[in-house]
């Protein structure tokens, strides 16, 4: 939980400003918008590596110099606005979350009873919604009230979580585990609609994490203080929300939470393609946050199915799956959105129709509980 928190004091601020930094200081478009993005998702795509990483790292020491490294990331991140600069300082913050979301997803499914995992894992999403709250209302307050540079933000932003995950190191001790992990790739046939469920949840998240917030920039003009309201918005919910959409994926199971989440995502996308309003859109971007909360029951279906040895490995094996759709979706639709911005988003309805269709195939709740 306090590596949870650690991370977003950084992240948040960096996702924030992203849009209106890249827009006043290098002049992006869509393209160059959706070509950065495709650049952060990289070393998801190579998150396999964490695997080979773990054959010389312990897996907590290697999550907190993760954690390191993507503060440093988003320290330097306001220093160098060119285009190059840009690149090289998104491309070493995200190594550094990547590694670090993969590794943190292995521990918690490895550190935590199955009864319990949705539960807790609700309250981790609240912890990280709770830092990003701070994470945006300082931005929010800079940029209202004290005019702080994108320099000194980002600086500051970086070098709070430089001093969590320096604190984490200090104060916690090694933590063992009760299974010897796997130190080599791990493909097993029975994970297979894992792996695809997987592969479609990096797709939505594109949806979301690039066009939708661009499009609350680029179509309706927000601010960067009313960019960091409405992500502030988001945590508030999320983090009352959180920790009751885990109980509700425990008492309901995975099968009956993926499928409600797809459904809310096919009427969310094909909204976004024809909104005309900020407000109503702002709205949709909430909800579409909100569902988030459901997604979490992929890694519990996981953790039921999973021999305990394979977490690790496969937990890096699946984050690569997840940024196979992430490398090429913020690129490819960046291009389609200068033609037809509405195209995007219904595309996006049509990879939730194709995710609810696989959620039908997760075994129901009693069948993974007798399995578990």
């Amino acid at each position: 939980m306090a590596m949870t928190f650690a991370a977003p004091l950084s992240f948040s601020v960096w996702m924030a400003l992203l849009n209106n930094f890249v827009v006043e200081k290098a002049k992006f478009s869509g393209a160059g918008i959706g070509l950065l993005h495709s650049v952060r998702e990289v070393p998801g795509f190579l998150a396999f590596t964490a695997v080979f990483v773990l054959l010389v790292v312990r897996e907590q020491i290697f999550a907190l110099l993760s954690l390191l490294l993507l503060g440093v990331g988003v320290a330097l991140a306001g220093h160098f606005p060119s285009v190059l600069g840009l690149y090289l300082t998104t491309l070493l913050m995200s190594v550094g979350f990547h590694y670090f979301e993969t590794v943190q997803q292995s521990l918690s499914l490895q550190w935590l009873p199955k009864e319990r995992t949705a539960e807790f894992l609700g309250k981790l999403s609240a912890t990280r919604s709770v830092s990003a709250l701070l994470a945006f209302g300082f931005v929010w307050v800079s940029g209202t009230y004290f005019a702080i540079s994108y320099e000194w933000t980002y600086l500051i932003a970086g070098s709070l979580t430089v001093g969590g995950a320096l604190l984490c190191w200090l104060l916690f001790p090694r933590i063992e585990t009760k299974h010897t992990q796997h130190k080599h790739l791990v493909f097993r046939r029975r994970y297979r609609l894992y792996y695809v469920l997987v592969f479609m949840s990096g797709a939505r998240r594109q949806i979301f994490v690039v066009f939708a917030s661009f499009m609350m920039v680029d179509r309706f003009g927000y601010s960067v203080s009313e960019i960091a309201s409405l992500y502030l918005l988001n945590h508030v919910i999320n983090s009352f929300a959180s920790p009751y959409a885990g109980k509700l994926i425990a008492h309901i199971g995975e099968r009956r939470s993926l499928m409600l989440e797809y459904v809310g995502l096919i009427v969310v996308f094909s909204s976004y393609a024809v909104v005309a309003d900020a407000r109503i859109a702002a709205v949709l971007y909430v909800i579409d946050h909100l569902l988030f909360g459901m997604a979490m029951a992929t890694k519990t279906y996981f953790q039921k199915i999973a021999a305990p040895a394979d977490i690790s490995a496969t937990a890096a094996v699946s984050f690569t799956i997840n940024h196979i759709a992430a490398v090429i979706i913020p690129a490819l639709f960046g291009l389609l959105w200068l033609q037809m911005p509405s195209a995007v988003f219904l595309l996006g309805a049509a990879m939730a129709v194709v995710s609810f269709a696989l959620a039908t195939r997760v075994p129901r709740h009693e069948e993974l509980a007798a399995a578990a």
